[in-house]
C-alpha cells in the first residue's frame, strides 16, 4: 500500500464518566453536625447518657430542695444568732481594748455600748412585732405568710455556704462526707487544697459526673501547663481532699483523639471496691481456650474484667509470701491449659503442691528446691534456645503467605507439620534456681548455676516471643541482687503485689513508676489477690494506661484441678498429650546430654568461690600465681580472697614474675601446689559429709 494512502488515525482514548458533583448533606444531617459541634449547645444535650444523668441530678435537686432549703434556714439562723451575739456584746471593741491592754480603761464605754445595743435590739423587736401585727389585722395570714417567707429566704441565703468555705468557721468538726458528686465546686477545691491547680485557677468539667457501677465518674480538664500525669502521681493527696480512701480514686489521663496531655478521667467508689468476696475465674465454665487471646486476669476497681495478653510477651509476679503470687500464676497458666495445642514447662521450686495439677498436661515438669532440680531446668533452658534458634531457621524457609514475618501465626502455632506450637514455660520461686551456686562449665569457663539460669532467661525473653515463647516467673524476694537487672528490662508485662517497700515495688514494675504513683507497697494487707498490673499491651480494661490496680479472680485448688483435668481431655482428644503427662520424663536426661554427668557431680563439691578457682587453675603448670591476676579472673573483691585463702590455709608471699615486656618483677601471690592440696582437702570433705547424708 502506499504511503499517500495511509490515513493517521485519532487517538483511542479509555475513560469512565465520572459524575463529580459532590453529594449535598441533607438539612437533618447539617442541623445534627451543627448540634455536635457547636460550643454553644451543653454537653449534657448532645450525650444519651449524660442528658439521662442530667435528668436524674435534676430530678434529685428537686425532691432535696425541701430539705436543702431548710437546712440552709437552720444554718442562717444559727449564723444570724452568732452574728447578733458578737454585735450585742460589743465583741469587736472588746478585742481591740485587750490587744491594746486598755480594757479596764475601756470597761464603762463597752458596758454602756452594750447597754445601748440591748435597748436597740429590744425596740427593733418591739417594732417588727408591732409592724406584724398591724400587717395581721389589716390584711390577715396572708401577712405573716408573706413575712415568714422573706425571713425563710433570707435566712437561706445567710446560710447558703457550707462547712469549711470562707466567712464561717467549723465550731464541732464533724466527718467529712463525699458530696463533690453533686457540687463541682467542692471538686475545684479538692483540687487547690491537693495543690494540683491554682488559688486562681479552675476546672473545667467537660462531661457532668455520671452514675457508674457503684461509683461516680467525671471527666476534667486542666488548667493549661497543668499536667494528669501530675494528677495521678498525688492520687492519695487527691483522695484525701476528697475524704476517701485512694483505693476508692482511680484516676486516669485520657488519651487518643478525645484526650490530651491535661485531661483526667476519675472514678469515685461508694466504698471500698476490693472489701467483697473475689470472684470466681470465669475460665472454669469454658470448654476451652485459645492461647492467642488474652487470658481473663481480673477485675479492677470499677469491676471492669482485666483481660492479660501473654503470646508475643512476658510476664514477672512479684510478691512477698502469703499475698497470691502463685495464685496469679496459676491464672496465667490456666488460659493455656485449656488450649490443647499449647506445650507446657513447669518448674515449681517452692516444693509444694499448688501446681501438681499441672503435671496432667505439662510436656515437663518437674517439683523441688535441690541442686539437681536446678540442673534440670537448665537442661530445660538449653533445649528451649535451640528450640528457638530452630523455629527461625524453618521460618526463613516457609514462603510469606504462611509465614508474612518472622513470627509464628496462629496457623503456624497448630500446624502439627511445623511443630510451632506456643510454648510456656512458668518458673514458681524463680529465685531458687537464680541464687543457685552449683558451679557449671558453659564453653570453658565455670559459671554458677543461678547465673547460666539468669543468662538463659534473658536470652529467651528477647528472642523466644517471636517464635511462641512464654516466660512467666514469679518470686517473692524481687530484688536486685535476685533478679538481674538485665532479665527484669526484657520481661514485658509485670504484676507487682503487695512488698514490702517502694524499692521492690520499683524492682517489678520498672524504674520511677513509684514517682508516678503506682506504688504496690501501700496495698492493704487485708486486700490479698490485688496488684498493680503494668501490661505489655491492651489489658481491656486499662485501655492506653500504663498500669492499673487489679483484683485476680479466686481460682482455689479444686477449680485449677478441674481445669488441668479439662485440658488433659482435650489434648488427649486432639493427640497433643506429649513429655511429662504422656509418660516420658526426659528433664535428667536431658540435663545430663547439656552438662555432662561427670562434670555435674565434680562440680557441685566444691564451693563458690573454690569451684572457679579450680576450674580457672585446671591445666595450669605454673609453680605461682599471682594474687592480681586470680582476683580479676574471679571477680572477687580482693580482700574477701585473701580471707577465703587464709580459711584454706594458703599462704600469700612474694615471687618473681616475667611481665609482658620480658621485666621479671617481685608480687604477691599463692603457690600452686598449696593451692591444689586445698581443693584437693575441699573435695574429700565434701565427699564424706555427701557420704554421710546419704548413708
Amino acid at each position: 500500500m502506499a504511503d499517500d494512502a495511509l490515513v493517521k488515525a485519532d487517538p483511542i482514548l479509555d475513560g469512565e464518566l465520572v459524575d463529580d458533583t459532590l453529594p449535598q448533606p441533607r438539612p437533618r444531617k447539617r442541623a445534627a453536625s451543627w448540634w455536635l459541634r457547636s460550643r454553644w449547645v451543653p454537653e449534657w444535650l448532645k450525650d444519651r447518657n449524660q442528658a439521662r444523668q442530667a435528668a436524674k441530678d435534676f430530678v434529685a435537686g428537686v425532691v432535696r430542695s425541701p430539705f436543702r432549703c431548710l437546712g440552709a434556714v437552720v444554718r442562717g439562723l444559727v449564723a444570724a444568732a452568732r452574728w447578733w451575739r458578737a454585735w450585742v456584746t460589743v465583741r469587736d471593741f472588746r478585742e481591740a481594748a485587750e490587744q491594746s491592754e486598755k480594757l479596764a480603761d475601756k470597761f464603762a464605754d463597752i458596758r454602756a455600748l452594750t447597754l445601748f445595743r440591748w435597748k436597740v435590739t429590744g425596740a427593733v423587736v418591739a417594732g417588727a412585732a408591732a409592724v406584724t401585727l398591724m400587717a395581721d389585722l389589716v390584711y390577715g395570714t396572708v401577712a405573716l405568710w408573706v413575712v415568714g417567707g422573706v425571713l425563710a429566704v433570707a435566712l437561706a441565703v445567710l446560710g447558703r455556704q457550707r462547712e469549711g468555705r470562707p466567712g464561717r468557721k467549723a465550731v464541732l468538726a464533724g466527718p467529712r462526707t463525699l458530696r463533690w458528686t453533686m457540687d463541682p465546686q467542692v471538686l475545684v477545691d479538692a483540687f487547690r487544697d491537693a495543690k494540683l491547680v491554682g488559688k486562681d485557677e479552675t476546672l473545667r468539667l467537660v462531661e457532668r459526673a455520671t452514675r457508674m457501677g457503684d461509683g461516680w465518674a467525671i471527666t476534667v480538664d486542666l488548667p493549661a501547663t497543668r499536667k494528669a500525669a501530675d494528677v495521678i502521681k498525688n492520687r492519695e493527696a487527691l483522695a484525701s481532699a476528697l475524704a476517701v480512701d485512694e483505693v476508692q480514686l482511680i484516676v486516669e489521663r485520657v488519651r487518643g483523639n478525645g484526650g490530651h496531655a491535661g485531661r483526667v478521667a476519675m472514678w469515685v467508689a461508694d466504698e471500698d471496691p476490693y472489701a467483697s468476696a473475689p470472684r470466681r475465674t470465669p475460665l472454669l465454665d469454658a470448654a476451652r481456650w485459645d492461647a492467642w487471646r488474652p487470658v481473663p486476669f481480673g477485675r479492677d476497681a470499677r469491676d471492669r474484667r482485666v483481660d492479660l495478653p501473654l503470646v508475643w510477651t512476658s510476664l514477672l509476679v512479684g510478691a512477698i509470701p502469703r499475698q497470691g503470687k502463685t495464685f496469679a500464676a496459676r491464672l496465667a497458666a490456666a488460659g493455656l491449659v485449656l488450649d490443647p495445642f499449647t506445650r507446657l514447662y513447669v518448674a515449681d521450686f517452692k516444693a509444694g503442691k499448688d501446681w501438681d495439677a499441672a503435671g496432667r498436661v505439662a510436656h515437663r515438669f518437674m517439683s523441688g528446691d535441690e541442686p539437681e532440680h536446678v540442673l534440670a531446668l537448665v537442661g530445660w533452658l538449653v533445649e528451649l534456645v535451640g528450640e528457638v534458634q530452630g523455629r527461625f531457621r524453618r521460618m526463613r524457609e516457609l514462603d510469606d503467605e504462611t509465614c508474612p514475618e518472622s513470627k509464628v501465626t496462629p496457623a503456624m502455632s497448630r500446624d502439627r507439620a511445623l511443630d510451632m506450637p506456643i510454648t510456656a514455660i512458668f518458673v514458681d520461686e524463680v529465685q531458687v534456681p537464680l541464687e543457685d551456686r552449683t558451679p557449671v562449665k558453659v564453653d570453658g569457663k565455670t559459671l554458677t548455676a543461678g547465673e547460666y539460669v539468669g543468662e538463659l532467661l534473658t536470652w529467651l525473653a528477647k528472642k523466644g516471643p517471636a517464635a511462641g515463647i512464654v516466660l512467666v516467673l514469679a518470686t517473692q524476694r524481687p530484688d536486685s541482687k535476685t533478679i538481674p537487672s538485665g532479665l527484669r528490662a526484657v520481661l514485658g508485662s509485670r504484676f507487682a503485689l503487695r512488698v514490702m517497700d517502694w524499692r521492690d515495688s520499683n524492682i517489678v514494675l520498672g524504674e520511677q513508676m513509684n514517682t508516678r504513683g503506682y506504688d504496690s507497697s501501700r496495698l492493704l494487707a487485708s486486700h490479698k489477690g490485688v496488684g498493680i498490673l503494668r501490661p505489655d499491651g491492651d489489658a481491656q480494661a486499662g485501655g492506653d494506661v500504663l498500669a492499673l490496680t487489679v483484683r485476680t479472680y479466686y481460682m482455689p485448688n479444686e477449680d485449677w484441678q478441674t481445669i488441668c483435668r479439662r485440658g488433659r481431655e482435650l489434648r488427649e482428644a486432639e493427640g497433643t498429650l506429649t513429655g511429662h503427662a504422656a509418660g516420658t520424663d526426659l528433664a535428667l536426661e536431658n540435663t545430663l546430654k547439656v552438662l555432662g554427668q561427670a562434670e555435674a557431680e565434680t562440680s557441685a563439691v566444691l564451693p563458690e568461690p573454690l569451684a572457679s578457682l579450680a576450674g580457672y587453675l585446671d591445666g595450669d603448670e605454673r609453680e605461682f600465681i599471682p594474687t592480681a591476676e586470680l582476683v580479676e579472673a574471679l571477680a572477687v573483691d580482693a580482700k574477701e580472697f585473701a580471707q577465703l585463702m587464709a580459711d584454706l590455709c594458703c599462704q600469700g608471699r612474694r615471687g618473681r614474675v616475667a611481665g609482658e615486656d620480658g621485666r621479671v618483677r617481685q608480687v604477691r601471690g599463692y603457690l600452686r601446689a598449696e593451692i591444689s592440696a586445698s581443693i584437693d582437702r575441699e573435695r574429700t570433705r565434701a565427699g564424706e559429709v555427701r557420704g554421710g547424708t546419704a548413708s
